[in-house]
């Protein structure tokens, strides 16, 4: 008995100073990868001169923030997971019955979705619900729809696609074009502009059918681009880089508008006070409904035989040609079809916005929905939806956080760090769950049993 708690005290001793050195090295890493982003800020003065203004404090707040964090790691966080492994793998598998909230998640979800508005309206009036009803609700939602919309395409089909955004500048530009010339309202412009994103989406699809990996990734980049470029390029029919304004709003089916001056407008029609949020939660309603579409049109397509073939497409290409499956038609489905999401949402957008420009569809785009399907796992919805809360959500929530200015000081601002903060969630995320918050999925077509496949199971970058 004394041996083993010799032995176990040792232990710990030997776990902390590795714990310690570790920590130490750590912070040595992170003195010299933030001293230029963190620790130094240049500036001009009156002059027009250089001026390097230090910024020691905040410096080292982060430097002692992951030497803890690795201290914590060692000693604390991966200890406990390792003995709730070894504490899982004993234990008897039985199967459980799944509880009330389990079997009602998604409806339950749902509800408090259409409640959001209400509550935020109950909980900090008419005006001050305008912040989160838009930035932290319809900013979300856009995100999740465009991302759900790239998941038929990544990560069922398993076709990289860089220049997905290249669908939302489509959808968008068609809104504003269409309803700037010939006056289409929304409802009509909606369905119109996912038409001519899956048209694009079929023209994308042809020139990649016999690429995949690394050179289908170059070259969806390189299609995003074109677009971009030539939205820019284009001023007699784009206005260039001045973009698109007055892009006409969104009406109830025409019975009312949320134009001020217009005889129908909402508010004066029910004697409200005039204020934007109306517009804002009608809006909510919109992308939550387009939001809800996109998941089911998903669930049905899984269940039928073409979301068959784009999981054998995912699966091995060779295998699905061997079984018959016609691979052109395959992928030029999953491009049309994801295609025709991305240009719902960015028609939404323009309604949204009233103001498009090629600004707005950066690759930078792109690259944070390809980071939301990856983070939320590849193929599940309930994970992409997590993902885009937490990456789309916190950036937002970082613009709250004045607080902060109290620590670093007054000229801090911390939305300027919201890359620097997102890259290192998706580091810290890759590193906890190298599949993504959902790191399995239940494949569409079983014999006898339904089971769940982890994703230790898959190829790395195949779900």
């Amino acid at each position: 008995m004394q041996n083993n708690q010799n032995t176990s005290g040792a232990a710990k001793q030997n776990l902390t100073a590795y714990a310690v050195r570790e920590s130490i090295f750590a912070g040595v890493i992170a003195f010299g990868l933030f001293f230029f982003f963190i620790g130094l800020e240049t500036t001009q003065n009156i002059r027009n001169e250089l001026v390097i203004v230090p910024h020691w404090v905040a410096l080292a707040v982060t430097v002692l923030l992951v030497m803890a964090i690795r201290f914590a790691m060692i000693t604390i966080i991966w200890p406990r997971m390792a003995a709730q492994r070894a504490a899982k793998a004993a234990a008897p598998h039985a199967m459980a019955e799944p509880g009330f909230f389990k079997k009602n998640f998604t409806a339950m979800v749902i509800v408090a979705l259409f409640l959001y508005p209400v509550i935020c309206i109950m909980t900090v009036g008419v005006q001050g619900s305008l912040k989160y009803i838009d930035n932290f609700g319809i900013q979300i939602l856009i995100y999740v729809m465009l991302a759900w919309g790239l998941n038929i395409v990544v990560g069922l089909a398993g076709l990289l696609d860089l220049g997905y955004v290249a669908f939302y500048a489509v959808g968008a530009y068609s809104y504003a074009l269409m309803s700037s010339y010939f006056g289409f309202s929304f409802w009509l412009l909606l369905p119109l502009a996912g038409i001519l994103s899956a048209f694009w989406g079929i023209i994308l699809g042809f020139p990649v059918l016999r690429l995949k990996g690394d050179y289908l990734a170059i070259v969806t980049l390189a299609f995003g681009e074109i677009i971009r470029l030539v939205l820019i390029n284009w001023r007699e029919v784009t206005n260039g880089a001045a973009g698109i304004s007055g892009v006409a709003k969104a009406s109830i089916f025409g019975i009312w508008s949320f134009d001020v001056s217009a005889p129908n407008n909402f508010a004066k029609s029910f004697g409200l006070p005039m204020s934007s949020v109306y517009y804002k939660v009608f809006l909510f309603y919109v992308i939550l409904l387009l939001c809800l579409l996109t998941a089911f049109v998903t669930i049905r397509l899984r269940r039928m035989p073409v979301g068959r073939a784009w999981e054998a497409l995912r699966e091995d290409e060779i295998a699905c040609r061997s079984l018959g499956i016609n691979t052109t038609n395959t992928k030029l489905t999953a491009f049309a079809i994801g295609a025709m999401f991305g240009g719902f949402a960015g028609s939404f957008f323009a309604a949204r916005q009233g103001f498009v420009s090629p600004e707005s569809f950066v690759f930078l785009e792109s690259a944070i929905i390809l980071a939301i399907v990856v983070l939320g796992g590849m193929g599940s919805l309930v994970g992409i939806a997590v993902a885009s809360i937490v990456m789309i959500g916190g950036t937002e929530l970082l613009r709250e956080m004045e607080f902060l200015k109290n620590i670093f000081g007054e000229n801090f601002t911390p939305e300027l760090y919201r890359m620097l903060i997102f890259g290192a969630a998706m580091v810290i995320v890759m590193v906890w769950k190298p599949r993504g918050f959902v790191g399995s999925r239940e494949p569409t077509a079983f014999l006898f049993e339904r089971k769940a496949v982890s994703g230790s199971f898959t190829k790395e970058g195949h779900g």
